[in-house]
């Protein structure tokens, strides 16, 4: 959706990017800005005030926006990865018996929606043995949880509440463990795309068996390397040759992460500048479907830090979408 603007709900959008990285509450605002035509603050916002959409852990561990259907469908077949992600990160700290904490964690949480510095409390009080944040941990991994949004601007304050996903969405989470729904929904977002740039964008390892047993669903093609790629039958594949307008993306976009090889929207000159060494991804913004820069807000005035020398046409509409976006985040900019 970043060709042209497109005229679709929330819903829909969410889901056809297969979730979009939530690290931080404006970030997906701005990414369906930039995407939906005549797109408000407060569309969103319905929509997740009327639990269509929800933010929880997915993909690679960390916090997405996803559709209430997806979150349902695919919550499950990422837990091989939250497992295995929680065990390389606590390691020998994980001298508990991980089922009970958890069962205690939905106990707490099913009561009302708490914040995780409440469960953690909560947890020393049961379990003054164990290690704190270890415990807080391996429930964020391991329970499905939907952070509970407030009214604020960006629906979400710094420290958000948590409630169990069935209580939040009314009905229970899927318990299909295969990724093949979530493959589906990824090639359908990213493809044509390789095994390993899915194995990439949700942090699962080993899909090529995944992707074999969908092979009767997709079509394949090889790109310039003879690596196989998979894409939906029926999914869009424009002309190489099509004029890519100026889009501004923001913090952690799904664009810049969704592909083992990053080179397809980014160089790995630019790459070095926008992924930092603490882990965030920054503001971009793109010049014929490649990153050509970064931007930033600060006191309601956007900063704009181009890669490449840009004509002034392309300076033009770089300026126009900035301004436009500028007037979107800051009210009275």
């Amino acid at each position: 959706m970043l060709l042209a603007r497109e005229k679709v709900k929330v819903v829909t959008a969410v889901e056809r990017l297969a979730g979009m990285q939530a690290q931080v509450p404006k970030p997906p605002f701005i990414g369906l800005w930039s995407r939906i035509e005549g797109f408000k603050r407060e569309d969103l916002k319905r929509a997740i005030d009327k639990h269509e959409v929800v933010r929880a852990t997915m993909m690679r561990g960390t916090l997405h926006l996803m559709s209430r259907r997806d979150y349902i469908a695919t919550r499950a077949s990422l837990q091989p990865m939250l497992t295995k992600g929680m065990s390389a990160v606590l390691r020998n700290r994980a001298d508990f018996d991980l089922d009970l904490v958890v069962r205690d964690a939905r106990e707490f949480f099913h009561g009302k929606p708490c914040t995780f510095d409440d469960l953690r409390k909560h947890l020393m009080e049961l379990h003054p043995k164990f290690d704190e944040r270890a415990m807080g941990y391996a429930v964020r991994m391991h329970l499905p949880l939907i952070q509970v949004p407030d009214d604020s601007r960006w629906s979400w304050p710094a420290s958000a509440s948590f409630a169990v996903a069935e209580s939040w969405l009314g009905e229970p989470v899927g318990t299909d463990a295969s990724a093949h729904a979530l493959a589906l929904r990824y090639f359908a977002a990213f493809g044509p795309a390789t095994v390993a740039d899915f194995q990439t964008w949700s942090g699962l390892q080993q899909m090529k068996g995944v992707v074999d047993e969908l092979r009767p669903k997709l079509v394949t093609f090889r790109d310039e390397r003879r690596r196989e790629l998979f894409d939906l039958p029926k999914a869009p594949r424009p002309d190489p040759e099509t004029p890519a307008p100026v889009r501004f993306l923001p913090e952690y976009d799904n664009l810049l992460l969704a592909h083992d090889d990053r080179s397809r929207v980014i160089s790995d000159e630019h790459r070095k500048r926008v992924f930092t060494p603490n882990l965030r991804i920054l503001s971009t913004f793109l010049v014929d479907g490649f990153v050509a820069g970064m931007w930033s807000i600060d006191r309601k005035k956007i900063k704009l830090e181009p890669f490449v020398k840009l004509s002034k046409k392309v300076r033009d509409e770089v300026d126009r979408e900035a301004d436009a976006l500028l007037h979107f985040v800051e009210d009275g900019a």
